[in-house]
């Protein structure tokens, strides 16, 4: 019994033990775990506030995005009118790049010698109309000579460049009696041209004389000019005279006509056809020389109805000759030709020999005596067959207009034609004996 009670005493304290033990593990497991949970509480605590301001820092961030986005949009509106406006500035800057750098349309020089008057009126009648389209047609004065008066006048002017021949050479006429002054001007004109083209690299130059005013729209004249010379190589120079320009016989400042017999006084030309001819320019008689079927060699040439120019010059080398019947008389054209409107066309070879054929096929052919007075009773154009040069002379005498004849070919003639108006609107063709055959007409 005894032995008994000792078992269950031993057994009650094992038990004792263990649970002790039991409780001790408990305790332990869950003061680890309180403190587990406790660390994971701060941390989820820790995380938590990290959370928060990881949210403040995108929210801040999201912001600063919205504040950059509108920033950048505020930039890119800027930055658009900044390239407008850069935009704007450079089309002003390349136009007046381009206005500096206007490739000219042709020089214009003003051929001189001992005039400072007629110089003076000349220039002044130039700039009137040329200072607004300076940069497409540069102005040159070429004096010949020392006369001081003249150059002292020219170079009075800002607006143009001065340039001086002088020539010490002597001259030797071929002829017994013929004046100096026509081998002076010849030598001058190849000197004057051979520096615009050759030095100044011109491709066009545009002569005129020191006793010549310019009809209003003799630039705009000569800018479309330009074009036909370009695109026509059978046209040799372009003019703005008219030989038989007088009020009388002149109506219409529209028209153009082709020549083949070299007007002069106001002319435009090319550096590929003054390729040509300054190496056999010759001593004197420079413009005569150009009416010579050698030296223009089938080429025309293109003139106004109403000139755009008029020469005053009643005292010069020529001392007057023709002024008071041919020269005075010339009616300078008035009117502002829209000429960039017009269609030129007609004036090129293949259209022109077509063009001019049938205003000659449409005249009306008159006969016989009287022939003025039955001119002036027609309505309409007419038409008067000449048999040779001296019949010719007798029928211009009779109108009045010019009747002089170079190498076979009458002033102003196109195939042997010469058209003027004649008091009125009508226009008298004098035709030569094979004018209509050379026009393709069949006589009539």
């Amino acid at each position: 019994m005894a032995r008994n009670c000792f078992d269950i005493r031993v057994l009650l304290l094992a038990a004792a033990v263990a649970f002790i033990y039991i409780q001790m593990r408990i305790f332990a497991t869950q003061s680890e775990y309180a403190e587990r949970l406790a660390a994971a509480v701060e941390s989820e605590n820790r995380c938590t506030s990290e959370m928060r301001l990881l949210i403040d820092q995108i929210s801040m961030q999201q912001g600063k995005i919205v504040a950059l986005e509108d920033e950048r949009k505020r930039q890119d509106e800027e930055c658009r009118q900044l390239r407008a406006l850069v935009q704007d500035l450079e089309k002003k800057g390349v136009k007046r790049l381009i206005d500096n750098l206007q490739v000219p349309i042709a020089a214009v020089v003003v051929m001189a010698c001992s005039r400072p008057d007629y110089l003076e009126r000349t220039i002044e009648s130039i700039l009137k109309y040329q200072s607004s389209v300076a940069p497409k047609f540069p102005l040159f004065v070429s004096q010949d000579g020392a006369n001081e008066m003249v150059r002292s006048k020219a170079l009075s002017y800002n607006q143009l460049t001065y340039m001086q021949h002088l020539d010490f050479e002597p001259i030797h006429t071929e002829r017994p009696g013929e004046l100096i002054a026509y081998y002076k001007i010849a030598r001058h004109y190849k000197w004057a041209l051979d520096a615009l083209f050759y030095k100044h690299n011109f491709t066009r130059v545009i002569i005129l004389e020191d006793d010549m005013e310019i009809a209003p729209d003799f630039f705009d004249y000569f800018e479309v000019a330009a074009s036909l010379l370009d695109r026509d190589k059978t046209i040799m120079a372009v003019s703005s005279w008219n030989d038989n320009g007088q009020k009388q016989f002149v109506y219409d400042s529209k028209i153009l006509y082709r020549s083949d017999f070299f007007p002069g006084l106001g002319w435009m030309l090319t550096k590929s056809t003054w390729d040509h001819l300054s190496p056999k320019w010759p001593k004197a008689y420079w413009d005569d020389w150009l009416r010579l079927k050698e030296n223009h060699q089938g080429r025309q040439f293109i003139r106004p109805e109403v000139c755009r120019t008029y020469n005053f010059g009643e005292h010069g080398s020529s001392m007057g000759q023709f002024f008071k019947q041919y020269l005075e008389p010339i009616k300078l054209n008035d009117v502002q030709v829209d000429w960039k409107s017009m269609d030129l066309s007609y004036l090129m070879e293949d259209n022109y020999i077509r063009h001019f054929a049938n205003m000659v096929s449409n005249a009306k052919p008159v006969h016989g005596a009287d022939i003025v007075l039955k001119a002036y009773n027609i309505d309409g154009d007419v038409r008067i067959t000449y048999n040779d040069q001296a019949h010719f002379e007798m029928i211009a005498r009779q109108f009045g207009i010019f009747e002089e004849w170079k190498d076979g070919i009458p002033r102003t003639a196109y195939k042997g034609v010469v058209v003027f108006r004649y008091q009125t609107t009508r226009r008298v063709f004098l035709v030569g004996p094979d004018s209509l055959k050379q026009l393709g007409i069949q006589h009539t």
